[in-house]
């Protein structure tokens, strides 16, 4: 016991990190309150807890009792100081359990770390770099650049659950037509092919909110469409 007693207690520290040690051991002394955890510990009386000069161990490290100033300078001086260099919550923790124990220590160290704005600052973004935005271009006539879209699915009305959204971006004209939600691209192409193509051409561009594979499919099967008419 008296070796676990002795690698819990000595750290080595210059007299600045000495003198804060030992105001934090006299307010723990001064504190006589004990949690439940560390109390049931003691009555087991299995050598994981003990009490020795006012201060209680549990597993060789000193227990902190429930107060919430001790508890934030104990954080604040196993994160802040320039060569401890502001861990993160693991590190944090395991400097602290060198010396110290509590019950939500973990939770305690996360709270910290998390509201460290330099931390914070300083955080390694894992998350992929957007890419970049490109703008549509500006029609230049109508009925040249059209967007497809397709609202559903419906309550069905005659076999149709859905809606075909075709709209010129210069003039932003719109044409409905009824439809259902399996329709492929070639379904789509030859509803253009009859209802728009006759009056207002070939489309130059494409989009749709399928996605550009299928405003690539729907200019392949819409050049096969009218060359079967």
């Amino acid at each position: 016991m008296w070796s676990r007693k002795i690698v819990g207690k000595i750290r080595i520290f210059d007299n600045k990190k000495m003198a804060e040690e030992m105001d934090i051991i006299k307010r723990i002394k001064k504190n006589k309150t004990k949690e439940k955890e560390i109390t049931q510990a003691l009555q087991k009386q299995d050598g994981s807890a003990w009490e020795e000069d006012e201060v209680a161990y549990m597993d060789g490290r000193i227990y902190v009792p429930n107060n919430k100033n001790i508890k934030e300078e104990i954080l604040k001086e196993h994160h802040d100081p320039a060569d401890v260099g502001h861990p993160g919550q693991h590190r944090m923790q395991e400097l602290i359990k060198r010396t110290y124990w509590w019950p939500g220590l973990k939770e305690d160290v996360k709270r910290y770390v998390q509201g460290c704005i330099k931390c914070q600052q300083n955080k390694v973004q894992h998350q992929k770099k957007a890419g970049e935005l490109h703008p549509l271009e500006i029609p230049e006539g109508p009925w040249q650049d059209i967007s497809i879209d397709m609202i559903g699915p419906l309550p069905k009305s005659n076999g149709m659950d859905a809606i075909l959204v075709i709209v010129d971006r210069f003039t932003k004209m719109i044409r409905l037509k009824a439809t259902t939600t399996n329709i492929s691209s070639e379904g789509v192409a030859k509803i253009y092919r009859d209802e728009i193509w006759k009056m207002h051409g070939v489309p130059k561009t494409v989009i749709s909110d399928r996605g550009p594979q299928f405003a690539s499919r729907f200019i392949e099967d819409f050049t096969r469409v009218l060359e079967t008419k």
